[in-house]
């Protein structure tokens, strides 16, 4: 990936009458680059999004595009296209039409309008569907539309609010890999908004995680995942055991009275930390062999593994696994190191 960068966005701040809904964010965007504002509702993400598209002037800060301040420029000048959960598309016109109007505003010649629709339609994986009724067509299949009609005018930048939200979750799940694909193949940037972890993981290049107006982290989908900052982002990236430890010095913390090899260092001795767990890290045994001994007290099918709380002294763990531990019975834990994360305490918990 090129480390060109294609948008600034500098002390970013917005706010609607009183209510601070953007503080002070700094963020850049590289060319070529899928990246995900991922957050729970109300945490700035959209705004954001219209932010860079022109459709919210932010209170204070700056919109660097390809080095030039955008900040006062209109949307219709900006190289960037959005494409919306409701896909917006005109019910009175065909497939063709839907896609070809924004050329056609520019007073483009016929035959390029058609050799531009022809090739967006085949890289959306819709050729033929020309002379078809939006109305006719699945949810996918408008969303494909929605994406070609927004691609036909070559922006620099593809902005993405939630597009899959309408979808049903098999369906979903399909366009996730298509839209990545879709990414590759025309190598522009996109810039993509939602609240769900799992299409987060599934796309994104890089993942801005936010919450309250304010960026928790940012990384890869592994970083994400593995090495949470916070709490917060421990929490909202898949579940996640959080427990108060000691790290008593460089590779080994203690919580619930037991001491655990890790593999983190950098912290004080005797610093009290957090540490996470994620629940499929967490190996089941006998009693007598694991490191914490606890009651299984609830038993959950989820398809393709069993989900169990299991309480240790009173902390209730949540462990993922294709094996099963009966209801009612004492069971061994085992976490190796690698599975143990040490976070500071209470950082934006």
């Amino acid at each position: 990936m090129t480390t060109n960068i294609m948008i600034d966005l500098k002390n970013i701040s917005k706010s609607f009458g009183k209510t601070t809904v953007l503080e002070n964010m700094n963020l850049y965007i590289r060319e070529n680059e899928f990246l995900t504002l991922l957050g729970p509702s109300g945490c700035g993400k959209t705004t954001t999004l219209r932010i860079i598209a022109g459709f919210e002037t932010p209170s204070e800060g700056k919109v660097i595009f390809s080095g030039k301040d955008i900040s006062d420029v209109p949307p219709y000048e900006r190289q960037v296209n959005t494409v919306f959960q409701k896909y917006a598309l005109f019910p009175h016109l065909n497939v063709y039409e839907n896609i070809a109007f924004g050329l056609k505003i520019k007073k483009m010649p016929k035959e390029e309008i058609t050799k531009k629709v022809t090739e967006v339609l085949k890289l959306v994986n819709l050729s033929g569907f020309e002379k078809r009724g939006v109305d006719s067509l699945s949810g996918g299949q408008q969303q494909r539309i929605a994406i070609a009609r927004a691609l036909v005018n070559e922006p620099k930048v593809l902005l993405l609010d939630e597009p899959l939200g309408a979808l049903d979750l098999k369906l979903r799940k399909e366009m996730q890999i298509e839209l990545k694909n879709i990414q590759k193949r025309v190598g522009i940037t996109f810039i993509y908004v939602t609240h769900d972890q799992e299409e987060a993981l599934t796309m994104s290049d890089t993942i801005v995680v936010m919450n309250e107006g304010l960026i928790q982290q940012i990384g890869t989908p592994v970083d994400i995942y593995n090495e949470p900052k916070n709490a917060f982002v421990a929490k909202f990236i898949g579940e996640s055991n959080i427990l108060p430890g000691i790290m008593h010095k460089d590779y080994l913390v203690e919580f619930q009275g037991v001491t655990f090899p890790c593999v983190d260092k950098g912290f004080a001795p005797m610093e009290p930390v957090e540490v996470v767990v994620r629940p499929e890290d967490i190996q089941m045994t006998t009693a007598k062999e694991g490191q914490l001994k606890g009651l299984v007290e609830e038993v959950t099918f989820k398809g393709v593994h069993y989900e169990m709380v299991v309480n240790v002294d009173g902390f209730r763990y949540l462990i993922q696994s294709t094996a099963m531990a009966p209801l009612g019975e004492v069971i061994g834990m085992k976490i190796l190191p690698d599975a143990i994360h040490i976070m500071k305490r209470g950082e934006a918990s």
